[in-house]
C-alpha cells in the first residue's frame, strides 16, 4: 500500500498503516522551489520556534518574516509546516496579511489552551485560505490516554487535516514509568493518529538513546509515520553541565530509522556524533530505502537553526 498523498510528506488525508515495503512514490519538492533538496531532505524539517516559552521566542512578524525567505531560498526545499501554538494563530493570520506570501503557507496547528479553543481556530484558518493551508492538528496527551480521549481529540480533527499527539513522557520515572510512556505511544499510533516524539529544547525533555530507539522501533513494526520535536542537525552530547545528555539529531533519526528497517543497530545510529560517518550512510540509502525511510519519519522540528541548511550542506547532504 503507497503511503497516502505521499507526493508530500505531510499531505495525508487521514494517518493509517504505513507499507514500508512497496512505497511507490516520492516526496518532491513543490513546482516553485528553484532548488530541490533530495528526497530524504525534502520538506522534512518544520520551523518549530513560535512553540519555545514566550519569553524565548522570537516575535511572530520575525518568525513569518524569516520563513517566508528561506521557503524561496537555495534551500527552500528543506521546509516543512510552521508550527504555531493556537494561542498565537491571531498574531500569525495578521503578519502574515500583512505580508501577502506567493502561496499559503502549510500549518501545524498545536493545541496548547484546550480543544474548547479549535473549532475557533479551525474558523480562522479556513477563512484565510489564501495565507495558510491547514496540514496538521497536533495535541500532548497523558500517559495513560486512551481510546476515548483519542476519539475526543478526533472530534476536532478535520478529515483532510492530520492528527498527531504527542504522549507526555513521564520525567525522572523508573523502566515502568518508560513502559507505560511507550506503551501509550503504541496505543496513539494503532488509534490511527501520528506520534510524536518531544528531544528538546529543555535538558528535561530530551529523552535517552535507549529510549528513543525504542520508540523508533515500536512505529517501525507498526509501519506508522512519526514526528519528532526539538533535535539538532547531528547529535551532540551537551557540555552544559550534562555530561552524558545526547541532544538527539535529525541526521541520527534518518539513519536509524533506515536501521530499524534493516534489523540494524538503531542505538548506534542514535548516539554517534560524527556526521560524517552518518551522512556517508544515508547517502548510501538506496531510493527506495530514502522513500521507505520518509514514509515513516514525516517530520521534524530543530533547535535552535529552524533550518539548519549550513551544517547539513556542508556534509553534502542537500545536493
Amino acid at each position: 500500500m503507497s503511503v497516502p498523498g505521499a507526493s508530500h510528506p505531510s499531505a495525508v488525508a487521514r494517518p493509517g498503516a504505513v507499507s514500508v515495503r512497496c512505497v511507490t512514490t516520492v516526496p518532491s519538492a513543490e513546482p516553485g522551489d528553484r532548488w530541490p533538496v533530495p528526497p530524504l531532505f525534502d520538506h522534512l524539517v518544520d520551523d518549530s520556534s513560535l512553540l519555545q516559552p514566550r519569553a524565548e521566542a522570537p516575535s511572530v512578524d520575525e518568525v513569518v518574516t524569516r520563513y517566508l525567505t528561506a521557503r524561496e531560498g537555495r534551500y527552500g526545499g528543506l521546509l516543512g509546516q510552521l508550527a504555531c501554538p493556537v494561542s498565537r494563530l491571531p498574531m500569525l493570520v495578521k503578519e502574515l496579511a500583512r505580508s501577502g506570501p506567493a502561496r499559503p503557507v502549510e500549518l501545524a496547528l498545536v493545541v496548547d489552551s484546550g480543544l474548547g479553543a479549535v473549532p475557533k481556530a479551525l474558523s480562522a484558518v479556513f477563512s484565510r485560505s489564501s495565507l495558510l493551508t491547514l496540514r496538521t492538528i497536533e495535541a500532548a496527551a497523558p500517559v495513560d490516554v486512551d481510546s476515548v480521549w483519542l476519539e475526543r481529540v478526533a472530534e476536532f480533527v478535520p478529515d483532510e487535516v492530520v492528527p498527531v499527539v504527542e504522549p507526555r513522557r513521564p520525567i525522572g520515572v523508573d523502566d515502568a514509568g518508560v513502559d507505560a510512556w511507550l506503551h501509550a505511544v503504541r496505543r496513539v499510533a494503532e488509534h490511527g493518529c501520528v506520534p510524536k516524539l518531544r528531544c528538546g529544547p529543555r535538558p528535561s525533555d530530551v529523552p535517552t538513546v535507549a529510549d528513543v530507539a525504542r520508540f523508533v522501533r515500536i512505529v517501525v513494526d507498526l509501519e506508522r509515520r512519526f514526528v519528532v520535536l526539538g533535535l539538532e542537525p547531528v547529535a551532540h552530547t551537551d557540555g552544559a553541565g550534562h555530561d552524558d545528555l545526547v541532544r538527539h539529531g535529525v541526521l541520527n533519526l534518518l539513519v536509524a530509522v533506515g536501521r530499524a528497517l534493516d534489523g540494524g543497530d538503531v542505538a548506534d545510529a542514535l548516539g554517534s556524533a560524527d556526521g560524517t560517518v552518518l551522512a556517508q550512510e544515508a547517502l548510501a540509502l538506496s531510493p527506495v530505502r530514502v522513500r521507505q525511510v520518509r514514509a515513516l519519519l514525516a517530520r521534524c522540528g530543530t533547535v535552535p537553526d529552524p533550518a539548519p541548511t549550513a551544517e547539513l550542506a556542508t556534509l553534502g547532504l542537500l545536493g
